[in-house]
C-alpha cells in the first residue's frame, strides 16, 4: 500500500502506476453528476476561492454524502466523466470512483498529471475513515452538494495512470 497525503504534487501523481494500491489521507472533495458541472462552471468563472475550494493537488471522490455512508458512483456518467479533464486542468491530481472511463479521458488525465483510482463499494466501512466534513458549495443539493472531507487511510486502486488503464486489453 502506498500512503498518499493531499495535496498531491504532479510528481506524486506522475509516479503512480496502474494497479498501485493506495491509502489516501488529508482533504478530499465529494462530487458527482449533480454538482461537478457546477464546479466546472465556477472554474470557468474564476469563483472557486469564494467557496474556499482549492483544487491544486486535490482528490475528488465521485460520491454523495449519505447518512448510510459513502460509496462510489459510476465515473463514466456523462456529467462526471466530461468534467474530469477540466478538473484535472484546474489541479485535481486524483479522481476516485468506479467503472471504466474512456480513452479520451485517460489521455486528458495523463496530459494534466492526474490519475483515476477505483474504490471498493463498501459504503458503510468508509465512514470510519472520515475525520471531518463540511459542505463546500451548493448546499441546496443536499447529500449531492460539493463536500470537503478530512480522511485517513482511504483505500483505492489506481485504475488509469500514465495513459494506461486496467480496462485496456480486456
Amino acid at each position: 500500500m502506498i500512503p498518499l497525503l493531499t495535496p498531491l504534487s504532479e510528481k506524486t501523481a506522475g509516479s503512480l502506476q496502474v494497479g498501485d494500491r493506495i491509502l489516501l489521507s488529508g482533504r478530499i472533495y465529494l462530487g458527482r453528476d449533480a454538482v461537478l458541472p457546477r464546479i466546472c462552471q465556477l472554474i470557468d468563472e474564476g469563483r472557486l476561492a469564494e467557496f474556499g475550494i482549492d483544487l491544486l493537488g486535490a482528490a475528488i471522490f465521485h460520491s454523495a454524502f449519505s447518512p448510510a455512508g459513502l460509496g462510489p458512483t459510476s465515473s463514466n456518467k456523462l456529467e462526471i466523466e466530461s468534467s474530469m479533464p477540466k478538473l484535472a486542468r484546474a489541479g485535481v491530481r486524483l479522481h476516485l470512483g468506479k467503472g471504466e472511463i474512456g480513452e479520451e479521458t485517460i489521455r486528458a488525465l495523463h496530459e494534466h498529471h492526474s490519475v483515476f483510482a477505483v474504490t471498493p463499494p463498501v459504503t458503510a466501512l468508509f465512514r470510519q475513515n472520515i475525520r471531518n466534513k463540511r459542505v463546500a458549495a451548493f448546499p441546496e443539493l443536499g447529500m449531492e452538494a460539493f463536500y470537503e472531507l478530512e480522511v485517513v487511510d482511504f483505500p483505492a486502486i489506481v485504475a488509469a495512470a500514465q495513459n494506461r488503464s486496467i480496462y485496456q486489453g480486456r
